[in-house]
């Protein structure tokens, strides 16, 4: 059974990644987690002007919030009680990280679901403030999913890597994952930073892995990443695209960049963003 985490600041934004997420394991055993993380500002604000007591506070305003959350989840559940879903909700407070990643580990979690931004402002890029931050301080692998976007079926997946022996480093399990679930097309695109020397085809290395798949791949060398993704992206169907995040590595030269923002912000697809281990 896949465990899976849904942050949510109630917005409708987020409430279209967490549809996204039911329909993506449509048929599957799945528990969702709804998380609500509030501002330690709010609740100071909301609980010293009523309540003199600071447990009684504590617990009024966690009640509230809870009660706020569950008015939030509770047609989604009802949408999909159909599913063979469990779900639970759940109110913290700041520090965002420090909550998700406790309920990370107590509650087991495979998968957390993320959307692009939520009420901070439309002129945001894909990778909001808040986005970015969980990013960058939650190893979980996260699935962020653009504003707006519908889940239309998962027929292809996008892997862009290093090297095609990325595919078997253990953070790639969810994607294997994906793939097994629903057998979609991969693309494996392998992107050189050097322009130089001889072009090599390592797919052997790994046919262990690929030889069971339905999939082509593609080494690309000396191309500005978002260029090359882009490019890709035009000429082929991408349902999804996975990238490992870490330190200097493709998803950093993704995001940083002249062209990066803009190409970013104007992508439809949902990006699985894994967060790579030393194999």
């Amino acid at each position: 059974m896949q465990h899976i985490l849904l942050p949510t600041d109630l917005s409708d934004n987020s409430k279209n990644a967490i549809r996204y997420a039911l329909e993506l394991f449509s048929g599957k055993s799945c528990s969702f987690y709804f998380l609500n993380v509030q501002k330690n500002s709010n609740f100071v604000s909301e609980t010293f002007m009523s309540e003199p007591d600071v447990d009684t506070m504590v617990q009024s305003v966690t009640i509230d919030y809870k009660q706020r959350l569950k008015e939030f989840a509770l047609p989604i559940m009802q949408e999909f009680e159909a599913e063979s879903y469990t779900f639970k909700v759940d109110v913290e407070f700041e520090p965002l990280c420090d909550s998700i990643n406790q309920l990370i580990i107590t509650e087991n979690i495979d998968l957390l679901v993320i959307g692009s931004h939520g009420t901070t402002g439309a002129k945001e890029v894909l990778f909001g403030s808040t986005t970015l931050r969980v990013i960058r301080n939650v190893a979980c692998p996260m699935l962020v999913i653009p504003e707006g976007r519908k889940f239309k079926g998962l027929n292809s997946i996008l892997f862009t890597a290093g090297s095609c022996r990325d595919i078997k480093n253990p953070a790639a399990k969810p994607l294997l994952d994906l793939i097994h679930l629903f057998n979609p097309h991969l693309h494996l695109l392998k992107l050189k930073a050097r322009n130089k020397g001889p072009l090599h085809d390592c797919d052997g290395c790994v046919m262990d892995v690929l030889k069971d798949l339905d999939y082509e791949s593609h080494t690309l060398r000396g191309i500005p990443i978002p260029l090359a993704v882009d490019a890709y992206m035009q000429l082929n169907r991408v349902d999804i695209q996975a990238l490992f995040v870490l330190e200097e590595s493709i998803l950093d030269r993704f995001m940083f960049g002249s062209e990066t923002e803009k190409i970013v912000y104007a992508s439809p697809v949902p990006l699985l963003l894994l967060p790579k281990t030393n194999p």
